[in-house]
């Protein structure tokens, strides 16, 4: 039998996460965050599929790959969070567990960052723990699709 898939997609920006406002996203770049986010899988018996596109259309072909061929998602939609229709539109076809996840807490952030457009049609939301959100999604995932 094999390992549950879970793809983590990542939007715009995050390839620059290390060098990009540290004091808000932190010192970890994507590829560190990578790195941990392996073998946290590899611990929970889940096998992953990271990715990161700074384009909209990407990142919605990506969810809809998912939604078809992987038990669930992690998704930080960084910017596209508060913009894509399109991705919301994605997300609402899914029949599989969705996690939403931030680095940092939009709450505490500028107004416009507080409104997430697909928040309502995910499992769950992860925000303002640092890279150490990805575990915790992780973590959170394997539980939902493990039972």
């Amino acid at each position: 039998m094999s390992n549950p898939k879970i793809m983590v997609v990542n939007g715009p920006n995050m390839n620059l996460l290390g060098t990009r406002e540290p004091e808000i996203y932190g010192s970890d770049t994507l590829a560190n965050i990578e790195n941990r986010l392996s073998q946290c899988a590899h611990d929970h018996a889940l096998d992953i599929d990271f990715r990161q596109s700074n384009y909209e259309g990407e990142l919605v072909t990506w969810v809809q790959e998912a939604c078809q061929s992987f038990s669930g998602i992690i998704i930080n939609p960084a910017a596209y969070t508060h913009t894509s229709v399109a991705i919301l539109d994605a997300l609402k076809a899914c029949k599989i567990p969705v996690i939403e996840l931030h680095l940092s807490n939009p709450y505490a952030r500028e107004r416009f960052r507080r409104r997430s457009l697909i928040s309502p049609v995910v499992t769950g939301v992860i925000c303002g723990f640092g890279a150490q959100g990805y575990e915790l999604a992780l973590t959170t995932m394997a539980k939902l699709v493990k039972g």
